[in-house]
């Protein structure tokens, strides 16, 4: 850890309200079990033992992580050096045992009076950690393993516990100071390093890939200074070995990331997603989906747009609410979208165009997914980074107002798109148009609407009369393969038709649109398909 207790303005402290014993430890009287609660709990309190915080109303343990290993992939979970660990009753006899001479006078048998160290027992440390309420110790919003903005602009760069933000930054013996306001020469370094060396070899299928990237790359950092939520990222290619997992890989292993597998259980995605957030991790990465699968989760879609996530703590009945302050990342190769994930999500594309990309050489930087697993190579890029973020905050962080509007992410593309373009670098969601080919939702309501409205033009039918004009006995299907249908290949049933059609209501796709009205003598819905043009 970055600090020692006797070299914390909370060791005068404790030397003022506490003797100091024969070990250089304060001491501590306690007597009854009644005494001892008060005693211990104005202990805890005053922070005696270092190193303590608050985080939602409970007292945690800033503690070193022993043998965490250094991932050996991008695609491996990255921890941070520090965890903060809950005080329970073991830990908090561990912790008073190390930072303390707990003693309780004792009677001999001669009568004689002398003070005897002791460990209270485990009910008595119970009920000192039983209040929520402790206004001595400060609050651990986040553990952090790389810079970020404070919400006023400056850097929080100093290691240690920041209390403006609450965060508390593990140190990084790698990453030297970045000035407050950077140099042109630092600014035309650091742009030239990750434009034309970092980043320069990856086969981006276009300008706006790059540009997308490198604002999912600094979303982490300024996140706290934009105060925004931010889209779901998909990092894509069109084959295996074209860097897709090395892009993600970058990202996690600044700010610390969790490899997940993705599931089509909406009840295992939901238990994964508040598992995670109860970590101390940057941001989360679904890595290597199944080539061509159809990202369309709705517990997912409603996870991107809520700036807190609320759930059930697995194993029990409480319910428990944590930041949404992730980067959400999710790759793999021919990727597509569905439901409301497709107007959620930022797209980043690679094509190789070659039959092997994996034999590729002359790279810039040679073995790129090796190069960066080497701490002091992601102190280069981070701090080449930082130059970048600090010298735009120094211009006033400018906003960009051209950008398109992405419903609850506007304000992220504002501050990103501004960001990008304070440094020349252009397209920035400039590929919203072939991202909304990949909605694959949209393509299969489109083609159904539209073969709907060749086949029965602007008639009003009721769902039964739509569903009956897809059964077929012979010959082509009218329908050309678009009718809805189930999992086992059959069209719909006539309910289940009408609650999908219910659900389509007044959505334009494309140049189409589903109207209804309900019919006044029968009082059964009527559905017809409305095209312009």
């Amino acid at each position: 850890m970055s600090s020692t207790p006797d070299s914390t303005p909370e060791a005068g402290q404790r030397s003022r309200l506490w003797p100091v014993g024969a070990g250089g430890r304060p001491r501590v009287r306690v007597g009854a079990a009644p005494e001892t609660i008060r005693v211990l709990t104005e202990a805890l309190d005053a922070r005696l033992i270092p190193d303590t915080y608050v985080s939602d109303g409970n007292p945690v343990a800033l503690e070193s992580v022993s043998g965490a290993a250094d991932p050996t992939a991008g695609d491996e979970d990255v921890a941070l050096p520090l965890s903060a660990t809950p005080l329970k009753p073991p830990l908090l006899a561990s912790l008073l045992a190390q930072h303390a001479d707990v003693v309780r006078p004792r009677v001999d048998e001669k009568g004689n009076t002398a003070d005897v160290e002791v460990s209270p027992p485990g009910p008595v440390l119970a009920a000192v950690l039983a209040r929520r309420s402790w206004p001595g110790l400060p609050v651990l919003r986040r553990i952090i393993s790389t810079p970020v903005l404070r919400p006023d602009g400056t850097l929080l760069q100093t290691p240690g516990y920041d209390p403006a933000t609450g965060f508390y930054l593990a140190g990084n013996t790698h990453l030297p100071p970045v000035p407050d306001r950077p140099s042109a020469d630092q600014v035309a370094a650091a742009r030239e390093f990750l434009l034309e060396r970092f980043l320069r070899d990856f086969p981006w299928r276009e300008p706006a890939d790059r540009a997308n990237y490198l604002a999912l790359l600094v979303t982490p950092i300024i996140r706290p200074f934009t105060r925004t939520l931010s889209p779901f990222g998909v990092i894509d290619a069109s084959m295996p070995g074209s860097g897709k997992t090395i892009l993600a890989g970058c990202v996690g292993l600044l700010v610390g990331q969790r490899v997940l597998t993705w599931t089509d259980s909406e009840d295992e995605l939901r238990k994964a997603i508040t598992t995670v957030l109860a970590d101390q991790c940057g941001a989360v990465v679904f890595d290597n989906l199944v080539e061509g699968h159809v990202i369309d989760s709705a517990v997912l879609a409603r996870l991107v747009t809520e700036r807190t996530w609320t759930d059930r703590r697995l194993g029990t009945n409480a319910a428990a609410t944590y930041p949404n302050d992730r980067l959400w990342l999710a790759t793999g190769n021919n990727l597509r979208t569905g439901g409301d994930m497709a107007s959620r999500t930022v797209w980043v594309r690679l094509d190789p165009n070659c039959p092997r990309p994996e034999a590729r050489t002359g790279f810039t930087i040679p073995n790129l997914d090796s190069w960066i697993l080497d701490p002091a190579n992601q102190a280069t890029v981070l701090w080449h980074l930082l130059v970048l973020i600090l010298d735009w905050t120094a211009a006033g962080a400018p906003t960009a107002a051209g950008v398109p509007q992405m419903r609850q992410f506007t304000r992220w593309a504002q501050h990103l798109g501004g960001f990008l373009a304070h440094h020349g670098i252009a397209d920035f969601l400039g590929n919203a148009e072939h991202a909304r080919e990949l909605d694959d939702d949209a393509a299969e309501w489109r083609a159904f609407l539209l073969a709907w409205h060749d086949l029965h033009g602007e008639q009003p039918l009721t769902a039964q009369q739509v569903r009956g004009s897809a059964e077929t006995i012979v010959g082509p299907d009218p329908w050309a393969g678009t009718f809805p249908t189930t999992a086992a290949g059959k069209p719909l049933s006539t309910k289940a038709l009408g609650r999908r059609l219910t659900g389509q209501l007044d959505r334009w796709r494309g140049d189409v649109v589903l109207r209804s009205v309900p019919d006044p003598h029968t009082k059964m819905r009527l559905y017809w398909v409305e095209r312009t043009g």
